[in-house]
């Protein structure tokens, strides 16, 4: 595979899909944005919340797929920048996919403090998660991530350009590969 995997994951409201657009829109070698909301919007019947605790299985089976199509277009040359909530918990198939000769898996945690975030899911328009407690929930669930902690990027005082330029930087440096 010679592709590169970008996960920009956060809270909901943490600007992952403008900061995607922005790194997706000026990249230098074929690239895709790959929103993972279409695939849990792909499911017409039977879908389930992801952020309850019985959504479990369909989130597994949702991330498969995510991981599959992920690696089809790594496999076919394209980087592929992944937008949505993909938390350490969903790290193992994306961690693999790097461990038997696939592309390198870089991991950037977009983290504004929980005011921002309330201000920012405010705001949405649309089919956007606007409920305030899952947002609440899981802007927790992101705010200890272990040693992951030092692939997260303070995003509540800067816009989404200077989030993109800080994004470039650190994954231009390389300390946000998942090894």
């Amino acid at each position: 595979m010679s592709g590169e995997v970008i996960i920009v994951t956060g809270p909901p409201a943490a600007g992952k899909t403008t900061v995607c657009r922005l790194l997706a829109d000026a990249a230098s070698a074929p690239t895709v944005h790959l929103e993972t909301d279409l695939f849990y919007r792909s499911i017409r019947t039977g879908f389930v919340l992801p952020f309850l605790p019985e959504a479990h299985r369909q989130n597994e089976v949702v991330i498969e797929a995510i991981v599959a199509a992920v690696a089809a277009y790594a496999r076919g040359g394209y980087d592929v920048i992944v937008d949505g909530i993909v938390g350490p918990w969903f790290l193992p198939p994306f961690r693999a996919l790097a461990d038997h000769g696939g592309p390198t898996v870089s991991y950037v945690v977009l983290r504004p403090d929980l005011a921002t975030t309330v201000s920012r899911a405010k705001q949405r328009v649309g089919d956007e998660l606007k409920d305030l407690a899952a947002i609440t929930g899981l802007h927790g669930a992101f705010s200890d991530i272990g040693d992951l902690e030092k692939y997260t990027i303070d995003t509540g005082g800067l816009d989404p350009n200077q989030t993109a330029d800080r994004t470039r930087l650190l994954l231009a440096t390389g300390t946000h590969r998942l090894t």
